[in-house]
């Protein structure tokens, strides 16, 4: 008996809310919560990327396992430059939220396309509709007002500029990681000529990808004194790899539920519930945490970066019928935890 298209959304979208929710959470709870008598604060971030790493890897690998593979050449190299680019963007922004608020964190890595687009109109020669234009400013706009606008509260020391440099380096690397899997899906093509579509399937993206971040996370880890720091200070403190082991799962099967909702509906319904989200997030980690209590100011700065995204998904969607003209990040370019997924093409069997 087929599933009605409703109780499928449901499910995509109840999936994707609350994976990636439990993710922010227990993220936000490991870098800003003081642990122990002496209210230590975890500081190894290349340990937690690399257990993170390694889980999607596992959980991908079990999928194609599970699910078979799309019998096409790989090209590692390509790959590996990708996943290695897209650990380096969450490093940054995972360590950032040592020197930042969440709720910057989360406006900071929804202004992804400002780089991109900058890159795209000094080095690609690309060019831009009016409405892209507009959102892009409405959210540099919000991203400056939250920043800069509001009030530092008694006794904080507010957003430090190492943090938000650590932001602008992480939305490099997405800028980055954008360009790389392009060259992925090129070489892919180059490397299987008698496949018209040649392309890995999701779980072989998310393989190669997360594997390749894992052995460089960890060489990161050992490197700097991450992976004994790190594993010290989780001996003394269990409930941090644990929150770390729990949100790494979560991460993983937010990644499915995006594909899912890939393939059995439209990229726009997949940008209305991730950006809904982000929003959520950011409301939620203010009401539970009265540290992150924002000025007036500062929500105003919040208001126009969400708006901006949201005027994005209403263009689309008044859009949808007409050629796609845009050079603005795709959807998959977009997420946070997610960059690398490439979907298989649908067929009529059939994130």
């Amino acid at each position: 008996m087929a599933v009605p298209v409703a109780v499928s959304l449901l499910f995509a979208c109840s999936g994707i809310f609350f994976s990636f929710s439990y993710f922010a959470v227990l993220q936000e709870d490991v870098y800003k919560k003081p642990y122990g008598a002496e209210k230590e604060r975890f500081a190894y971030t290349f340990l937690a990327l690399a257990v993170e790493r390694g889980i999607n890897a596992l959980i991908a690998l079990l999928g194609i396992a599970v699910l078979g593979g799309s019998g096409v050449k790989i090209p590692h190299k390509e790959i590996f430059n990708s996943g290695v680019s897209q650990m380096l963007a969450m490093a940054g922004s995972n360590e950032a939220l040592r020197y930042v608020s969440f709720a910057t964190q989360v406006l900071g890595k929804s202004c992804k396309m400002v780089p991109v687009m900058v890159g795209g109109l000094l080095l690609g020669g690309k060019s831009y509709t009016f409405v892209e234009y507009v959102q892009v400013i409405m959210i540099t706009v919000g991203v400056c007002v939250f920043n800069f606008g509001g009030k530092q509260k008694d006794g904080s020391a507010g957003d430090s500029m190492y943090g938000l440099l650590l932001i602008a380096f992480s939305l490099l690397m997405d800028a980055v990681t954008g360009g790389l899997q392009d060259k992925v899906k090129v070489s892919t093509k180059a490397l299987n000529p008698g496949h018209k579509d040649a392309k890995p399937t999701m779980h072989e993206s998310m393989f190669w990808t997360n594997l390749s971040g894992f052995l460089v996370a960890t060489g990161f880890a050992v490197a700097t004194g991450h992976m004994s720091g790190g594993v010290a200070f989780c001996t003394k403190n269990p409930e941090v790899i644990k929150a770390i082991f729990i949100y790494s799962i979560s991460s993983a099967v937010g990644q499915n539920f995006i594909y899912y909702t890939i393939t059995q509906f439209n990229p726009l319904i997949l940008t209305t519930v991730t950006t809904t989200r982000k929003i959520f997030s950011t409301v939620y980690s203010v009401l539970r945490n009265p540290s992150n209590s924002l000025d007036l100011l500062q929500w105003t700065g919040c208001a126009f970066v969400f708006l901006g995204l949201l005027f994005d998904i209403v263009d689309k969607a008044l859009s949808k019928d007409k050629p796609a003209k845009s050079a603005m990040p795709t959807v998959k370019q977009a997420l946070s935890n997610d960059s690398s997924i490439k979907p298989k093409p649908r067929t009529q069997k059939t994130h």
